[in-house]
């Protein structure tokens, strides 16, 4: 739930998947936030303006103004909010070996899909190396979910571990 009156800051765009993971994470956790957008295709890409550089020197949303401190990159902050904020509902099961799970099947989305069909990616792709941009998208997309397709198998339940 967003909120004008809020200590904490999030920065973000709409259709980014990694701003997704820390907006649900603020919303289960009932965190109060202000938003702020981040336009990656005005102008260039806000994330690419020396003012946003300050608050993440990669560029990349999101970024969260939390507890008096700049996050940047959507796993460690999930894992910030969960050990600051506990709250009454966790992200992550309390079971070491469920707890893992979860970050595997975080992990293969986050590192092995995602970023490799990211906008910035895919016009490398094809403006530097003459590539089929949708192609490698769809390759890499189809790989990732398969492999979380086979990790779910063993974790399925009402959610995707539990």
């Amino acid at each position: 739930e967003t909120g004008g009156n809020s200590d904490i800051i999030l920065y973000s765009y709409w259709r980014s998947s990694c701003s997704w993971r820390v907006r649900a994470a603020l919303n289960i956790k009932g965190l109060k936030y202000e938003y702020r957008a981040v336009n990656l295709v005005k102008d260039g890409g806000e994330q690419r303006k020396d003012d946003y550089k300050k608050l993440n020197p990669q560029g990349y949303v999101p970024a969260v103004v939390i507890d008096g401190k700049t996050l940047s990159e959507s796993l460690p902050i999930l894992e910030y909010i969960e050990e600051n904020h506990p709250g009454e509902r966790s992200l992550f099961p309390s079971d070491a070996y469920l707890k893992y799970k979860t970050r595997q099947i975080c992990e293969i989305i986050n590192s092995g899909t995602q970023p490799i069909q990211n906008l910035s990616v895919l016009q490398k792709i094809k403006e530097d190396f003459g590539g089929d941009m949708n192609a490698w998208a769809k390759f890499w997309i189809e790989k990732g979910l398969k492999s979380v397709e086979t990790v779910l198998e063993e974790t399925k339940g009402e959610y995707s571990v539990g």
